[in-house]
């Protein structure tokens, strides 16, 4: 018998009323069935001294270790719950549905909660229980329903544990923290953030940099997913840009940086590199690609893609108002912050002409 805890089974307890019988102590018993004396210890007291129920407290008689009335008890507790669930309440799952058909996350339910009813605890309920009870419901269209309100809209939980690192480590790379203080602060422009925006299979993709100032965003069309394909396509529109207005690049471990060497002396660029499994550390990027997603869904084929096309799809998107920059239009300061202040003009007044032949 091994040491890893365990319930006692039957035979362990009969063992332990055997050799209590015999005057031995609960620590020569737990030698004999290779447990801790403490486990022992412990079935002894809840089992050894259980009276009649119409006995006082006070001077019960003491009743020796009987195997089968611990079983029985034991089994008699695995039946009941060791508290209420909180969502078990109809009333408070349907103030928890109703949130999720607003689409709120189990997080902004749980501090909604809170904070409109905070005299009532019961209701307070943490966001870990009500991804517990959504996953808890057997498969069907209930849980189906519910699942694809949450935003990952995944039919299982995954894992919180990250799993083993399989990618290789790439050498003689710059760290994000040796970034210097005005593109860490975002105070000048020309500091870039970059990633690959994949398609279908991952078989195609999008190079997407992102200025970290003005988020003027750039596209380039990629060959492929290798690290050839990235130099060639990230050159391409690196090379269009002023020279005030290409300084860093900020980019993950990815291995289609693996000739990121060449790109920075092509370009004469600064590259560095986030730490593994941190997209936080080029959150403007990130957030630049979720609304990318808008103009790329997910599974689409982006190889069908050309430069010109992502060109007119990149002048649609940076001549958005962005609500962090004061809805300022991103190709709009970014021309203001290089320099070139006919462009910029002429950008703000293309935008307004677009929109003339609506007036009516």
């Amino acid at each position: 018998m091994g040491t890893r805890y365990s319930h006692f089974s039957a035979e362990e307890r009969g063992v332990i009323m055997v050799m209590k019988q015999q005057g031995h102590s609960g620590r020569a018993i737990a030698r004999v069935l290779g447990r801790a004396g403490s486990s022992v210890t412990r079935e002894l007291a809840r089992n050894g001294h259980e009276p009649p129920s119409d006995t006082p407290k006070r001077g019960r008689p003491r009743r020796g270790y009987d195997a089968v009335r611990a079983g029985q008890r034991a089994k008699k507790l695995r039946c009941v719950p060791r508290r209420l669930r909180k969502l078990a309440h109809p009333v408070l799952w349907m103030q928890v549905k109703a949130r999720l058909m607003r689409y709120w996350s189990p997080r902004q339910i749980s501090r909604g909660l809170r904070e409109q009813f905070p005299d009532r605890p019961e209701w307070h309920v943490s966001h870990e229980t009500l991804y517990t009870a959504i996953y808890a419901i057997p498969r069907g269209p209930i849980r189906r329903e519910l699942t694809r309100l949450l935003k990952q809209h995944r039919a299982e939980r995954r894992s919180r544990r990250k799993g083993v690192e399989r990618r290789g480590r790439m050498l003689d790379i710059q760290s994000i923290r040796s970034r210097p203080s005005e593109a860490e602060e975002r105070l000048v422009p020309g500091h870039w953030e970059g990633d690959f925006l994949v398609g279908a299979g991952n078989a195609s993709a999008i190079g997407v940099l992102v200025d970290r100032k003005t988020l003027f965003t750039v596209l380039a069309r990629m060959r492929g997913c290798t690290a050839a394909d990235a130099l060639e396509g990230f050159s391409r529109v690196l090379r269009r840009l002023p020279a005030s207005g290409r300084k860093a690049l900020t980019y993950d471990q990815g291995k289609e940086m693996a000739l990121h060497r060449v790109l920075s002396e092509r370009n004469d660029l600064s590259i560095y590199f986030a730490d593994p499994h941190s997209p936080w550390q080029r959150g403007v990027c990130e957030n630049t690609n979720g609304l990318l997603r808008q103009y790329f869904p997910k599974g689409t084929d982006l190889s069908r893609y050309t430069q010109r096309q992502l060109d007119r799809i990149a002048y649609e998107f940076n001549t958005r108002p962005r609500a962090s920059l004061g809805y300022q239009y991103p190709a709009v300061l970014f021309m203001h912050e290089v320099g070139r202040h006919d462009m910029a003009e002429k950008v703000r007044q293309e935008i307004y002409h677009s929109f003339d032949a609506l007036r009516g």
